[in-house]
């Protein structure tokens, strides 16, 4: 049973994310340690005691459709009304609309353990707290008033409609239709799929952000609009008035995430008609064929949240493994005692090594999200505007980092996982499968990780003429610099492997850049995959070495001394590939210049 990691969650705020320095500065207003304490201890309980153990009916019952309704697993309502009262799906809102104003930072923690406890009941909260910020950031003063109070106290939730059967990714292709009706309203037309929550019983609205298209759009992504369109009309007291003229059609049979129904949404079908006309009545959100620059505002937001459920995935299946292996006995472990029975296969080297890249793997991905979550706090708190610009740079660079880097490494976890199960691991009583199954949509979200590397490489490069990527690593060889110069044989190797890396890291980017200056974008891209994971590599590996300085003055105390020993298994065993990862993007690309279809299939 998952039980919320509250202490090495505040370990990371503090060693990695500077939150105590930045209360300390006064950067977060009247957040103190006392209250931070507070939150994490009291979101860890909840997530312990009250949603990790929905896990289990939320996978095996799963949410179903009939007649256009979506009914959630038994105890779902339940859940999800007390989660809200409590009050956690406020807590990053804007105090004006009732929000308590914290920063992201507490956001990511907190929703790191309702991931761990179930990524089915977090991604519901995960999708409102996006919505939430593109109307913050975008939504009219009329459109704000009308649905953020109730959106950020959760009574209301909220949905992002991007994707149409022709048009995944790419948005070119979009076809639905907004038709603007003369007195501010517009009638949305046409279908959207993959809609987590688009429907579902647990709230008596639903607030969907819908991307569409004017009848005179320009063609493509520059084209494209955003809409709020409720599931139910509000009327100017806040009541809800008629149903809005959309429904769900259909919810996925999916690999994982059960428990979340992932709907296909019509708009405009003649469902219900309000005010006697045909589609859906929306409100535009920003301007006229700005949609999709709107959207990115809740998809940036999103792919941080997607990366701390990787987050949240590893730590369960990591948990689950470790309480596994020291139960199950079989064999005898070197030296043993044969007198007293077999050993608990944990003290095995091989499954200790499987355990401790379980362990590292969850320990780097956290400190990524993490690190992502600071630099947009900063973004918009730090004292002067250069200030700003350098981290906002800074959140920019690290978020398809730490999506497509905490994702993937869930998904190896939550499979290392089964394997220590050994064959059980393979049948679904023991719950190890679900994490597995549970990952594999975190690689796929918000654009697949492919997407990721290749926004990392064609955007986030070229940020500051190439300065923000070179500032980021420079801070990152001060805290290898520090490491080496510490001389602490606690930290092994760290400081070799880590400047080795970092230096490969340097000239994989100078190359990079290379190629796109060149005109070799297909060399680029070609290679924007292992870049990806090399730079996710050595930024772990850092933030690692920055926490384990912190931790070396604790002494040798027992918790501080098992964050080094992970963060050192991680650099000597999982940033050694770098190396490799250089000689790939490097030397590698030219093996496309001939590509066709034919070699796969010959």
């Amino acid at each position: 049973m998952y039980t919320a990691p509250v202490k090495e969650i505040a370990f990371t705020l503090d060693t990695i994310a500077d939150l105590t320095r930045d209360m300390a500065a006064g950067r977060y207003g009247e957040l103190s340690d006392d209250l931070v304490d507070a939150i994490l201890e009291e979101g860890g309980k909840f997530a312990t005691e009250e949603i990790a153990p929905m896990h289990k009916i939320g996978d095996e019952v799963g949410s179903t459709l009939k007649d256009a309704v979506v009914t959630t697993p038994p105890g779902w309502i339940e859940l999800y009304t007390a989660w809200r009262e409590a009050g956690w799906n406020s807590l990053s809102g804007d105090p004006d609309y009732g929000g308590q104003g914290l920063p992201n930072l507490m956001s990511v923690a907190i929703q790191e353990m309702w991931n761990s406890g179930s990524v089915g009941f977090g991604l519901c909260p995960t999708l409102t707290i996006g919505a939430v910020e593109a109307l913050e950031a975008h939504g009219s003063d009329a459109i704000k008033a009308k649905y953020l109070p109730k959106m950020i106290s959760g009574e209301w939730t909220g949905s992002m409609n991007l994707t149409e059967p022709q048009s995944g990714s790419d948005l070119g292709g979009m076809k639905t239709k907004a038709v603007p009706q003369g007195d501010g309203t517009y009638r949305i037309t046409g279908q959207k799929i993959y809609i987590t929550y688009g429907e579902h019983d647990m709230t008596d609205n639903i607030v969907h952000l819908v991307l569409a298209r004017l009848p005179d759009a320009p063609a493509g992504t520059r084209g494209i609009s955003l809409f709020v369109v409720p599931k139910f009309l509000v009327n100017e007291d806040g009541s809800l008035g008629a149903r809005n003229d959309l429904f769900c059609n259909g919810i996925e049979h999916k690999l994982g995430i059960n428990a979340s129904p992932t709907c296909t949404m019509i708009y405009g079908d003649g469902f219900a008609e309000p005010g006697g006309g045909k589609g859906a009545i929306g409100w535009l959100v920003g301007e006229e064929n700005r949609g999709l620059n709107c959207m990115f505002t809740m998809m940036n937001n999103a792919r941080l949240m997607v990366g701390v459920q990787g987050v949240g995935i590893a730590e369960a299946a990591t948990q689950t493994a470790l309480a596994y292996a020291a139960d199950r006995k079989q064999g005898y472990a070197v030296g043993a005692d044969k007198a007293e029975g077999m050993s608990a296969i944990q003290q095995h080297p091989d499954v200790q090594r499987n355990l401790m890249t379980m362990k590292a793997l969850t320990a780097a991905s956290r400190a990524l999200c993490y690190s992502c979550a600071q630099a947009l706090d900063l973004a918009k708190l730090a004292e002067t505007a250069e200030e700003r610009k350098m981290w906002a740079e800074r959140a920019a660079i690290l978020t398809p980092l730490a999506k497509s880097y905490s994702t993937d490494a869930a998904e190896r976890a939550a499979s290392i996982g089964i394997l220590i199960h050994g064959g059980m691991g393979f049948i679904e009583e023991t719950g190890a499968a679900k994490y597995l199954r549970d990952s594999k949509i975190t690689q796929i979200y918000e654009g697949t990780n492919g997407i990721q590397a290749i926004d990392l490489v064609m955007r986030k490069l070229p940020l500051s003429e190439g300065g923000a990527v070179d500032a980021l690593i420079a801070d990152y060889q001060e805290h290898i610099d520090a490491l080496r110069a510490s001389n602490n044989p606690a930290f092994g190797r760290m400081g070799e492997v880590l400047n080795d890396a970092a230096e490969s890291l340097r000239r994989t980017t100078a190359w990079m850049r290379e190629q796109v200056a060149a005109g070799q974008v297909d060399k680029a891209l070609a290679g924007a995959t292992p870049y990806q994971e090399l730079f996710a590599l050595v930024s772990g590996g850092a933030l690692l070495a920055k926490s384990s300085l912190i931790a070396a003055q604790a002494e040798g105390a027992a918790f501080e001394a098992a964050r080094i020993a992970v963060a050192r298994f991680f650099v000597e065993n999982l940033v050694v590939e770098t190396s490799a990862l250089e000689e790939v993007v490097t030397r590698t690309a030219d093996q496309f210049a001939d590509f066709n279809a034919d070699m796969l299939s010959a």
